[in-house]
């Protein structure tokens, strides 16, 4: 087999690959055999068939097949034999295909940037430093309370925070418009559910009260036939409720699976969960200021087909995400080019990475992070034995941990400063840039 490579740039090879022709006929005879032993013809027992018959029959069919398969394989003896890595499938070109000669074909194709990853001193990490304070505890407290409040029926006018119980119409210029009116719908006043003013004029109702209001929508409305226009709507107040909080007892707790070990108990649970969010963020920005600087200190090439891959992953993604009666292919690959050249470049040097310091798995740092998970569910003795039974879910939590370990030996050579910070602060998400 002859093989000669030409570079036609960074990351793309033109192969050319040279079979002989008596290996193309030893294949050929192999598959004429196997089809003679099986081969049902007129005239003839099975297995007794002439070869010249079966040659006359099938010779055609079984060159095809021949040669597809010897093109499949001496592809990859080829790259392997010329030390290449393949990014992507390979264009295959005939040059000579024709009987009783040399096959001869030119596969082009694109290979993985080899690159060495390095500027780790460059790389600056704000590493945040916090704990949860009493204080934070308690408003977390609040916070779960809010959540469950429950609303009772009063008497007197309604104020901000009240849950109302309304019907209403809406006109413009005298006319009713679709989607402008309600039976019996549930209203929390200052929730900012409905259009500026609407919530503000019910202030001061009272249950059985009718009221005229005329707000104006807001000038970029999605509905662009609304956008702008002051509309007229007649508010009928069924009933006013008043906000109640629950109280911190046994039957709060049980709402969120305490149910015997009373008020410091609750107050522990919460502080433990608490405590297991703060990890995570501290941890997730940590993790990507750290890619963001590998990123930005090792610029390299992106295979094409590796960018193609990944744009098609994003596009079923979103499918799957958002629904509706729209294929995959229908969405333009333009929006999701960015995020796929980002994720193909950080796969491409988290892998190298994990490749120059030969890192492996910690079992250790996986029995933690199963364990971690774990504890969030009621039963976590359950969760950590089913994640040691599901191969798939192990490799993921691994992959996972290589992941940290990446990062930590990132760490040990970057500039890193730490914080002092709140609670809140170190929790907070990180705001997205806006768009340019």
């Amino acid at each position: 087999m002859q093989v000669s490579v030409e570079n036609t740039s960074a990351l793309e090879r033109r192969m050319t690959v040279g079979v002989p022709v008596e290996r193309i006929e030893t294949e050929v005879n192999k598959r004429l055999q196997q089809t003679a032993r099986r081969a049902k013809v007129p005239g003839f027992r099975p297995g007794k068939v002439p070869m010249s018959v079966i040659r006359q029959r099938y010779e055609d069919a079984a060159r095809q097949e021949a040669l597809s398969d010897l093109i499949q394989s001496t592809f990859y003896e080829a790259v392997v034999e010329q030390k290449l890595n393949p990014a992507g499938a390979p264009a295959v070109e005939p040059k000579s295909f024709e009987k009783g000669k040399d096959l001869e074909y030119v596969a082009t194709f694109e290979v993985f940037p080899e690159f060495q990853v390095t500027g780790f001193e460059s790389i600056a990490i704000e590493r945040l430093q916090a704990e949860v304070a009493d204080a934070d505890l308690d408003n977390m407290l609040e916070v779960l309370r809010k959540q469950n409040t429950r609303f009772e029926a009063v008497e007197r006018a309604a104020e901000d925070g009240d849950q109302l119980n309304i019907d209403f119409e809406g006109k413009i210029d005298g006319e009713v418009f679709a989607g402008g009116s309600a039976k019996a719908t549930q209203l929390v006043l200052g929730s900012g559910r409905m259009i500026p003013g609407f919530e503000d004029a019910l202030v001061g109702a009272k249950a059985g009260e009718e009221r005229v209001i005329n707000p104006t929508f807001p000038a970029d409305y999605q509905n662009l036939d609304l956008a702008g226009k002051t509309a007229e709507f007649s508010v009928t107040v069924n009933s006013v409720s008043a906000p109640q909080l629950p109280e911190l007892n046994e039957e709060f707790f049980a709402l969120f699976g305490i149910k015997e070990s009373g008020l410091e108990g609750f107050r522990a649970e919460v502080r433990k969960n608490m405590e297991r969010e703060l990890r995570q963020a501290v941890t997730s920005k940590v993790k990507n200021q750290v890619m963001d600087g590998l990123l930005a200190a090792n610029p390299i090439e992106v295979p094409k087909a590796l960018l193609a891959n990944e744009v098609n992953r994003l596009r079923v993604q979103a499918v799957q995400q958002f629904g509706g009666n729209i294929k995959p292919e229908q969405l333009p690959a333009e929006l999701f080019e960015e995020q796929a050249k980002r994720r193909v470049v950080l796969g491409l040097i988290v892998a190298e990475v994990v490749k120059q310091f030969e890192l492996k798995p910690n079992e250790d740092r996986v029995r933690e992070m199963i364990k971690e998970m774990a504890s969030a569910y009621q039963e976590p003795e359950q969760v950590v034995a089913w994640y040691y039974k599901n191969d798939q879910q192990m490799s993921e939590v691994r992959s996972v941990v290589l992941e940290e370990q990446v990062v930590d030996t990132v760490l040990q050579k970057a500039n890193v400063t730490d914080k002092a910070v709140s609670y809140e602060e170190a929790v907070k998400p990180v705001e997205a840039p806006p768009a340019a």
